[in-house]
């Protein structure tokens, strides 16, 4: 048996996939110790217990919280003599360009904690300065001082020689500094490129989360059996065994939305597909990303403001989900989120508790949730505490509750639309070319309005939306990747030369893919070049192949709008990327005979008008309907608005599409 197992701020998604069955359940999230839900709800869906699993995936938000909520490890950094104040100094780009007093994050290292050591390469690696124990061990005796939990170490032009780095953490094993090897971070290791202050930024993330994931992983294989294997969302959309976040801990930052995004893709490729945007949006926030073909990881992000050299899928994140708080600012407008009330006390619906008003309270009171068939009518919502709730807010701003109520969920609605315009206008895509794919607990009860704003002509929900990361997580293939500092002109001699190291990087790939038990057949491997023009700042990212300069100069001709065909052109980077297929659930296709379906029921919605009531397990292949209606499941509830129709695919997507 395999299960995704997804940890949300608010629930725990799961999904088993017992010989190509597919079993889900859903459950508040325990957000003090995020693994005891995982494996109190793996208890309830494996029949027997947990001893028949064998494969568990998870997407974590571990790493990411720990940076937003600045609870990571306690960690230094060491680096060359000189460049102590490297992550301080970092560059002058302005997040906001006319914002007179931008807000700038600290480091997650202060000051106190980054120290020099007396050494230096040149740009080829060769040595100036000799590494100097004596300054080592003086460093090292100012950080013992600060029992720290991890060091980072970021020498200039390791990524060329790392001989200066491998020394260093010799040295600091050898002192007993620090308890395990892993809480060594090398720049040599983790990123061997270019750019100081990224890479220096990089492994001081990667220390401040490295400590805090390995005692989350270690405390998860604890809870599991002994021969089940434990698998990590990655945030490029892949999976990686769990030992390798002692080495890898950043890549598992924002790994629960790519999952969710991998899931996505996959349904809606099978349906016709391959151009969407998805909208995840669960309980604390909503994760927005645009597909044109395949899912495309870029090699730089940055989280809370600290950039990251690693690969990531592009997801724009917004604190809009169905536990975001509604409140009045000091100006007297209303505003939802970005905080959430979270699992506990959770919205005043939940009768937990909480008394302020959310958008799961607005949404109740406008009639879009329904008492009875929350999470399968297994959670009974008290819609009098959220007309208590919402009936303080209405008195702030005058208004009626249900026009407060119709008031949090338009604002809701429009900060999704502008994440919906910063993945696709704002990267020259016109969003009428897409399909929006909508899942997460509250996602498919917002799509159509965010389709409507933005004149998107169809919306996909799949099978089960508010679990559709935990599926992805089963989706996923294996994924690693290994890159290269080279900076060479993209001469045809060079890149023959780039050969011999493009088949060193395949054979550390491959031999990866090896340990995760991927056999030979089912590996697939590219390598890719970072090109730029001779001068530039920054790069494209270009198959590798002897016409990569060709190519280089038609891929900035169509981003940017122009080639400079005369200018030399310089590789700056080597990558290999590599993939292993995993075993997918099934997917069964019927075909669709169109009938119109029949609802359970009815209700006055509170606005005004009937609303029809449908179960989705009453929904077949065909079956077809037109709104206002609500589409009832455990995991998610899909609101259909007044001039949409839905009708139901032979691989049961509800495909809801504007009159």
């Amino acid at each position: 048996m395999q299960a995704g197992v997804d940890i949300g701020g608010t629930f725990t998604d799961l999904v088993l996939n017992e010989r190509g069955k597919l079993k889900i359940h859903k459950l508040l999230s325990s957000p003090d110790r995020p693994e005891r839900a995982m494996l109190a709800g793996l208890e309830t869906l494996c029949p027997g217990g947990l001893a028949a699993l064998r494969q568990v995936a998870h997407g974590s938000t571990v790493a990411t919280n720990a940076i937003l909520e600045r609870k990571g490890a306690r960690a230094a950094l060491l680096t060359t003599a000189g460049f102590r104040d490297l992550l301080f100094i970092g560059r002058q780009d302005r997040p906001a360009l006319y914002d007179i007093h931008p807000r700038i994050p600290p480091p997650l290292i202060p000051r106190e904690r980054c120290f020099e050591v007396m050494e230096r390469l040149d740009f080829q690696g060769n040595v100036l300065t000799v590494l100097d124990i004596e300054s080592l061990d003086a460093a090292l005796d100012q950080i013992a001082g600060h029992q720290v939990d991890s060091i980072a170490v970021c020498l200039l032009f390791s990524y060329v020689n790392a001989e200066h780095e491998r020394r260093v953490k010799a040295r600091i094993l050898e002192r007993g500094i620090v308890a395990d090897e892993w809480r060594v971070v090398l720049s040599s290791e983790v990123l061997p490129e270019f750019r100081e202050y990224e890479r220096a930024s990089t492994i001081a993330l990667e220390a401040y989360v490295r400590p805090v994931m390995s005692r989350y992983i270690g405390e998860l294989e604890a809870g599991l059996p002994a021969d089940a294997s434990l698998r990590i969302m990655k945030s490029d959309g892949g999976v990686m065994r769990a030992s390798r976040v002692r080495q890898g801990a950043i890549h598992t930052a924002l790994s629960g939305p790519a999952a969710g995004v991998m899931g996505a893709f996959h349904l809606a490729n099978r349906a016709g597909f391959d151009r969407i945007i998805t909208l995840d949006m669960g309980g604390t926030s909503t994760d927005v990303a645009l597909i044109a073909g395949q899912p495309v990881p870029r090699p730089e992000s940055a989280i809370d403001g600290l950039p990251t050299r690693v690969r990531m899928l592009d997801i724009e994140t917004i604190g809009a989900g169905g536990g975001s708080l509604a409140r009045v600012d000091a100006g007297g407008a209303l505003r939802v989120g970005p905080e959430s009330a979270g699992a506990n006390p959770g919205p005043a619906i939940y009768g937990l508790g909480g008394d302020a008003v959310t958008l799961s309270d607005a949404n109740a009171i406008l009639g879009r949730l329904d008492a009875e068939h929350f999470l399968g009518g297994a959670m009974a919502l008290d819609l009098a505490a959220g007309e208590r709730a919402l009936a303080a807010l209405a008195r702030q701003i005058g208004f009626s509750v249900a026009d407060a109520a119709k008031g949090v969920v338009e604002i809701a609605n429009v900060n999704i639309d502008r994440a919906i315009r910063r993945v696709s206008i704002a990267r020259g895509y016109d969003p009428r070319d897409f399909t929006l794919v909508a899942f997460g607990g509250a996602g498919p009860l917002h799509a159509c309005e965010a389709a409507e704003r933005l004149d998107i002509p169809r919306v996909l929900v799949p099978e089960a939306p508010g679990v559709l990361c935990a599926l992805g997580l089963l989706i996923a293939d294996v994924a690693v990747d290994y890159s290269r500092s080279v900076m060479r002109a993209a001469t045809a001699e060079n890149l023959i030369a780039l050969r011999d190291l493009e088949r060193e990087l395949l054979a550390m790939a491959a031999a990866e893919l090896r340990q995760e038990s991927i056999a030979e057949a089912d590996m697939r491997f590219a390598a890719t070049l970072d090109m730029r023009y001779e001068g530039q700042a920054y790069e494209l990212n270009i198959p590798f192949g002897e016409r990569a300069a060709d190519a280089f100069h038609e891929a900035h001709e169509r981003t940017y709008g122009h080639a400079i065909r005369w200018r030399p052109v310089e590789i700056v980077n080597i990558r290999v990327n590599g993939s292993g297929a995993n075993e997918k659930p099934s997917f069964e296709s019927a075909e669709t005979r169109a009938y119109e379906a029949s609802p359970v029921g009815e209700k006055t919605s509170p606005v005004g008008g009937r609303i029809k009531m449908f179960q989705r397990a009453d929904l077949g292949p065909g079956a077809r309907f037109s709104g206002e209606a609500l589409v009832f499941q455990m995991d998610s509830t899909t609101f259909v608005p007044p001039g949409w129709s839905v009708q139901v695919d032979g691989t049961l997507n509800l495909l809801l599409t504007r009159d």
